[in-house]
């Protein structure tokens, strides 16, 4: 999970040089559709459906990207990201804040948050890993290509998903993540899903796979089976 800490001071570091550097020029989305980039401080982002955008990354707002668009990257710090049905980006991250892919989206690398969820819907498709330190995290009928990691948050693989790269569920370090460690996250790996790679947790978990999926080698945890639809 150094990967997201490294995210963690890099946004930091991104949203005081925006701050610093903000011009008003970049309070306008005139130039999405030419491919440009957009950079705000205090204010949220909005592509419109089946246009084109650069780099989109804001400091104190949501980004929310149209059906079928197609931006490089989607970055903020507090707030959430949604990508609209057939969207494609390079790569989305947030620090506070929830991220959702909707019906056939492609994320051509990684998608990362710190504090909050990640939910993929039906088609999504991840070519790189998904990673969080807290919050849900749900793959329902849907890919990734990498691995998925957290630290605290549930994570629920549903309805035929396929995550080729394994499951990572570290250990929480500091204080700041004692209180996590009264409640192990809940892991379902559901009807048809496929999970390949390793399945290594370094914290205690609860661990649910159908008897219908399909999953690679479990290290750190035991697999209780169920049939039937997902318990929770």
């Amino acid at each position: 999970m150094n990967r997201i800490k490294l995210r963690l001071a890099s946004a930091i570091a991104i949203a005081i040089a925006a701050a610093a550097t903000a011009a008003p020029s970049l309070a306008h989305d005139d130039d999405t559709d030419a491919g440009g980039n957009i950079s705000r401080v205090n204010k949220s982002i909005s592509i419109d459906d089946g246009a084109k955008a650069g780099d989109l990354d804001t400091v104190n707002g949501s980004i929310r990207v149209g059906d079928n668009a197609t931006i490089r990257s989607a970055e903020t710090v507090n707030g959430s990201v949604r990508l609209g049905r057939g969207a494609h980006a390079d790569s989305v991250d947030t620090v506070n804040g929830g991220i959702t892919l909707s019906e056939d989206v492609t994320v051509a690398d990684d998608v990362e948050a710190v504090n909050g969820s990640i939910e993929l819907e039906r088609g999504a498709d991840v070519v790189g890993e998904l990673s969080n330190v807290n919050g849900a995290i749900e793959v329902r009928a849907a890919h990734v290509g990498g691995r998925i990691e957290t630290v605290a948050g549930d994570v629920r693989i549903l309805d035929g998903a396929r995550v080729d790269g394994g499951i990572l569920v570290e250990k929480p370090s500091g204080s700041n993540f004692s209180w996590k460690q009264n409640r192990p996250p809940r892991i379902v790996i559901g009807e048809n899903a496929v999970v390949g790679g390793e399945l290594r947790f370094d914290r205690e978990v609860d661990l649910h796979v159908h008897s219908t999926a399909k999953i690679g080698k479990v290290i750190g945890a035991e697999p209780k089976r169920y049939t039937g639809s997902a318990p929770f």
